[in-house]
C-alpha cells in the first residue's frame, strides 16, 4: 500500500501477538506469578527463553512498579538481551487482580509481557500497543474477551479500520 508506513507500523501488533502468547482467566497469586504467566507465554511463542522471564521479574525487583503503566495494566519486560530470539507480545488476563505496588494504577488484571532484541523493536511494539489499548471501548472488549481467537479478532478489527 502506497505510504503504508503507518499501516505497517500498526499491523506489527497481530504479528508480534501470536495466539499461543495469549492467556484468558490465568490465576496467579501475586504480581512475581502474574509476571511469570506472561513470560511463560512469550516462551511459548518462541519469543524468548525462559531466563527472560526471570529478567522481567529482576527488572521489577529492582526499579519497583513502574511497569504498572495505566490503571490495571502492567507491561512485563526487561532489557534486550540474548535470552530473546524475536519481537514478541504476550497478554495475559488475569481472574483476580492482583497488586504490584503501585500506588494509582493497582491492582493489575491484565499483563502484556513485552519482548525485543533490540532497543528499535521495543519503541515500535510500545506505541503500537499503547494506541491499541488507548481507547476505553478497545480496551474493555479485550479485558472481556473469553477466548485467544476473540483477543485476535479484536485485534485484527483495530488493524483492518487502519487501512481504510
Amino acid at each position: 500500500m502506497a505510504g503504508g508506513s503507518p499501516v505497517q507500523r500498526h499491523a506489527a501488533l497481530s504479528q508480534l501477538l501470536s495466539g499461543n502468547a495469549i492467556r484468558i482467566g490465568a490465576h496467579a497469586r501475586d504480581w512475581r506469578a502474574a509476571v511469570r504467566v506472561s513470560g511463560e507465554a512469550l516462551v511459548a511463542s518462541g519469543a524468548t527463553d525462559p531466563a527472560y522471564t526471570d529478567e522481567m521479574i529482576a527488572t521489577v525487583e529492582q526499579l519497583g512498579p513502574y511497569i504498572v503503566i495505566a490503571p490495571g495494566i502492567a507491561l512485563a519486560h526487561s532489557r534486550p538481551s540474548p535470552a530473546v530470539h524475536r519481537s514478541g507480545i504476550s497478554l495475559v488476563t488475569l481472574t483476580t487482580p492482583v497488586a504490584f505496588g503501585h500506588r494509582q494504577n493497582d491492582p493489575v488484571s491484565l499483563v502484556v509481557g513485552l519482548a525485543a532484541p533490540d532497543d528499535d523493536g521495543h519503541v515500535t511494539a510500545l506505541a503500537t500497543l499503547a494506541e491499541f489499548l488507548a481507547d476505553d471501548e478497545r480496551r474493555a472488549a479485550l479485558m472481556a474477551a473469553p477466548t485467544p481467537e476473540a483477543v485476535r479478532r479484536l485485534i485484527g478489527e483495530y488493524e483492518g479500520g487502519l487501512t481504510t
